[in-house]
Order: C-alpha cells, then structure tokens, then sequence
C-alpha cells in the first residue's frame, strides 16, 4: 500500500527548518512583546460573512481563493485567509470598544490558508504573525505599527528589506478620485478583460491587476494620495516624519494598493530582494471603517500588520544567512561506561537552560564528534575516563578547536553564564 502524499501546497515542516521557524516566529512574537502587544488566540475558521464584509468582494481572496464549506449544521464556513478580520470580530464581540483603556494592543501567530498555485513563497497553507491596535487614529500609532515591523523583520535576521508607504486617505475622499479613476480608464481602448472586471467591483484593483500591459496603463493613471483630505494628508506625513526621526528608510509608493479593501491612510509593505515577483514579505496599514462594516455601530478605528513566517525564511535562505543551531552543548562519552555520567551532564545542562543533546547508541568518539558538529553546538563536552577520574570535563570550542579543562562541579553554571 502506498504511502498517502501530502496536501498540495500544505508544506511540512521538519528538523533543521522547522527550528528556524520557530526562530523567525519567536523574533516577530518577541519584538511586538516588547512593544505592549499581548498574544491573543482566535479560531482558524470563520463564518464566511466575516470575510465577505470585510476583505472585499474585488479582492481575489474573495473572488478565487477562499476555502469555503458548509457544515453539518448547514452554516457556511471559511477557514481564515487572513488575520485581521477575525482579531476585529472578536473585539467587537468582546464588546472591547466599550471597555475603556484603549487603544488595546494585540499580536497573533498562526497557519492561514488560500487557495493559490503552490509556488516558491506562495502556498496553500501559510504562517504569519500579525500586530493589531485597536480603537485609536493617532497617526503616533501608526509609526510604532511600521517600526515594530521593520524591527521585526531586522531582529529575524533580515537585513535587505525595502519599506513601501503609501496614503489611501478616507472612505469619503475616494468617491471622487474614483471618478477620476474610471474616466480615465474609461479613455483606454483597449483595457483587459480581467482588469475591467476587477475595476468594476472597485477601480483601485487595476492597480494591482496582472494582465500584461497593465503597467503601462496605469503609469498614467492620477494617484489617491494627490487627492486625499487634509487631514488625511497630515496624518501619513506625521507617520513619516516619526519614521524620519528613527531613522528607517522608506519610499514613498503611490501606486501601492495591497490586496485587502479595508486599508486607509497609512497603508505600507515590506519587501525583500531575492524574491522575484512574491517579494513582498509582510505589510498592512490603517482600517478605520472595518468594525462599522462588521456592523459595529460606532466608529472603532485600527491599525495593524502581518508578517509571513514562510516568506522570511526563504528571504533569509536566499540572503544566504546562517542557520540557527539546534543545541549549544553536545556531551561525548568516550568510554561505554560513562554513559550515566554523560546523560547526568545532559540532564543538569538541559535544567540549567542551555541547550544539550547526546550520541545515542554506542558510537564511537569519531562519530559523537561529527554528531556534535552536525548539531551547530558551541561546545562539545568530552567526559572519558581520566576526566572522570580526576573530576574535570574537557570543553572543546567547535568552531576553534581549542579546548580546556573545567572542574565536573563548576561546568554547567559556566556555561549557563556563557
């Protein structure tokens, strides 16, 4: 019988990549840690209403790539595409707008799914971990959304990222840009098909419309961030002034219009090179009108971002960084019987914090050496019988070479302090 295949675009996830996951994770949980964002835990299904309100009927998510079923109970379902709408709905039905204290200060991490041509950066079943600040429109707010991003991107090793921002003002300035918008597009003669469609439903969507020739049509196009309010202009540029001041570089992107129809003002991308066209490796902006389409009856303003775990990893590969090891300590026993004396060793080090493995099996000194290398240690600590005998381990430093002598007691809280 043969062995079932795996879920097309549903990755596994093993030894050494799996721990590099969950090293980019820990570095994006972290960074939004120490920004006040408290970790939160929603399902990973949702009544696909809370989508359809929310994403935008334009969007693709909705139109192609939403895994959507019908329950026994005859309700329909959608397993989440992306993070926000849920984080929103549960806030609103936490009754949180009416709790006071805020903004309230969230982080998520968790698989998400889209039914999408599985490629390199692009799968079926992919990770983010996402910030959202909820129930306030200080622009200062925005900024430290956008630098706990780029920090975070930076702390998972990420050096090459190209930050994008873009202004996409209020709801009420886009009736008449998107005038504008349609009169222009209305002037091509010959707009693809696909684009007109997608105009149709909502005309920013040409902007990010594929068909070939697109680009150039839209080269010409007028912009919304040259037709936004003022208020809503002062708003972005006070993002981008608290940017300036923190020195993170930037680039003003006009044409940026991301995937979700539920951004406004600040709306922004990070990207990294070595990616080819999924570059993009997380993003987000303002959404201050999602609640009242969730059917919020008053004016609960957020903010937030995701950062795609999948894509920083293969960001980081491309970028040839180097991989984190999977134990710092790896106990050699050169003589069988040691072995109590080395699992012993392990077992204080592991107790202590840090990170040990050992041989297992009987093998050989040479073996347990290339073991110990194989597992990215600092050290290998050799335990042989005159070690035992005279109550020393020999600490060897595997990048170097060099290697000591360390009284047996005194090992374990040396290297903990290490």
């Amino acid at each position: 019988m043969a062995i079932p295949d795996g879920v097309k675009g549903a990755p596994d996830w093993l030894p050494p990549a799996a721990g590099r996951f969950d090293a980019v994770e820990t570095a994006f949980l972290t960074t939004a840690r120490l920004a006040g964002y408290e970790r939160v835990r929603t399902p990973v299904f949702e009544h696909t209403e809370v989508f359809l309100r929310s994403v935008g009927e334009s969007t693709d998510i909705v139109q192609k790539e939403m895994y959507t079923f019908r329950d026994k109970g005859d309700r329909s379902l959608t397993l989440r595409p992306e993070g926000t709408a849920g984080i929103v709905r549960a806030a609103l039905q936490a009754g949180v707008p009416r709790t006071g204290g805020l903004p309230v200060k969230w982080s998520y991490a968790g698989e998400f799914f889209r039914h999408e041509r599985p490629q390199a950066g692009r799968q079926r079943q992919f990770n983010q971990v996402g910030v959202e600040a909820l129930g306030s429109d200080d622009p200062v707010l925005d900024a430290e959304v956008v630098l706990a991003g780029w920090e975070a991107l930076r702390r998972a090793g990420l050096r090459a990222v190209t930050l994008l921002v873009n202004n996409l003002g209020d709801r009420e300035d886009r009736a008449d840009y998107l005038d504008r918008l349609n009169r222009y597009l209305d002037g091509v003669e010959a707009l693809p098909p696909e684009a007109d469609e997608r105009r149709r439903l909502n005309p920013l969507r040409a902007f990010d419309a594929k068909a070939p020739g697109m680009a150039a049509i839209m080269a010409g196009a007028p912009l919304l961030p040259d037709h936004v309010s003022p208020a809503a202009k002062e708003h972005v540029e006070t993002v981008l002034r608290l940017l300036d001041a923190e020195g993170v570089p930037y680039t003003v992107a006009p044409r940026l219009v991301r995937g979700l129809d539920y951004y406004t003002r600040t709306t922004f991308e990070f990207q990294a090179g070595g990616l080819g066209a999924q570059n993009a490796v997380g993003g987000g902006g303002r959404y201050d009108g999602l609640a009242e389409d969730l059917g919020w009856p008053e004016r609960f303003p957020g903010v937030g971002w995701a950062l795609g775990v999948d894509r920083t990893l293969l960001a980081l590969r491309d970028a040839g960084e180097p991989s984190a090891a999977r134990v710092a300590a790896f106990v050699v026993a050169t003589d069988a019987e040691l072995t109590g004396r080395a699992f012993a060793l392990a077992s204080a080090l592991r107790r202590a914090g840090v990170a040990t493995d050992l041989a297992f099996g009987g093998r050989s000194l040479k073996a347990q050496l290339k073991a110990a290398d194989r597992s990215g240690a600092t050290w290998a600590l050799l335990l042989g019988p005159s070690e035992a005998e005279r109550g020393v381990v020999t600490v060897k430093e595997l990048r170097t070479g060099d290697q000591r002598e360390v009284p047996a007691a005194g090992v374990v809280a040396e290297l903990a302090g290490a």
